[in-house]
């Protein structure tokens, strides 16, 4: 789902009320009109809205009276900083996820399928451990996005407050995995060259790259 569409519906307290309540159980259009405090035609509406996105669904029961429920697992991420703005929604990995392919900055141990938990305690036990396993994922994401701002401020010293931090910090990036040419860089960054060009030149001048002059193309290295 669209990360601006998911902003815009959970903007309203009374949906983002509603998915809390159907967090904890299914209910019906009775029970979230008396549980919001409001009438059963603004609930109709909001439910509409919220199973028109696919963050909900309905079921009917013998008595013919429709149960709405949440319909997928989701989660938003929003980043407010001084170096960007940025909001991303993503549906969780299934458990056949290859962590060790691609999470290559983070050891995690994945329990082995033949050894998973069967019965209550060990799956109360494989619960606690991934409670714990998201409240650490929480805090190196904290950290890293700590770093990552530090980083971003080193180099608007570097460059002057107007500099396009982030950019120049992509740039540094691409040059470590190419190399070095300015069309090197441009294609890893999705830039135009004579974009790129510029840029490698200006940190050419403050000392954070060298040319290569000894090539018959321009190529840059990092000092």
């Amino acid at each position: 789902m669209d990360s601006a569409v998911l902003l815009d519906l959970l903007g309203n307290e009374n949906r983002r009320r509603i998915l809390r309540l159907l967090a904890t159980k299914p209910c019906y259009v009775t029970e979230i009109s008396e549980y919001l405090d409001v009438s059963p035609k603004a609930v109709i509406d909001h439910l509409r809205k919220l199973e028109e996105a696919g963050l909900i669904e309905s079921t009917t029961d013998d008595q013919r009276r429709k149960y709405f429920r949440i319909a997928r697992s989701l989660r938003l991420e929003v980043s407010v900083s001084p170096y960007g703005f940025g909001a991303k929604s993503a549906y969780p990995a299934k458990n056949s996820f290859d962590m060790a392919a691609r999470c290559q900055h983070i050891s995690i141990e994945t329990p082995d399928e033949s050894e998973s938990p069967n019965d209550l305690a060990e799956l109360a036990g494989e619960f606690g451990r991934l409670q714990n396993l998201d409240q650490e994922l929480s805090l190196a994401q904290r950290w890293v996005q700590g770093r990552v701002e530090d980083t971003l401020a080193e180099i608007d010293e570097r460059l002057g407050t107007e500099s396009d931090s982030r950019f120049f910090a992509a740039v540094l990036a691409a040059l470590v995995e190419t190399d070095g040419t300015p069309e090197a860089v441009a294609d890893e960054v999705g830039a135009r060259e004579e974009t790129v060009a510029g840029a490698l030149r200006r940190l050419a001048d403050v000392g954070v790259v060298a040319r290569d002059g000894s090539a018959d193309v321009d190529r840059y290295r990092i000092r």
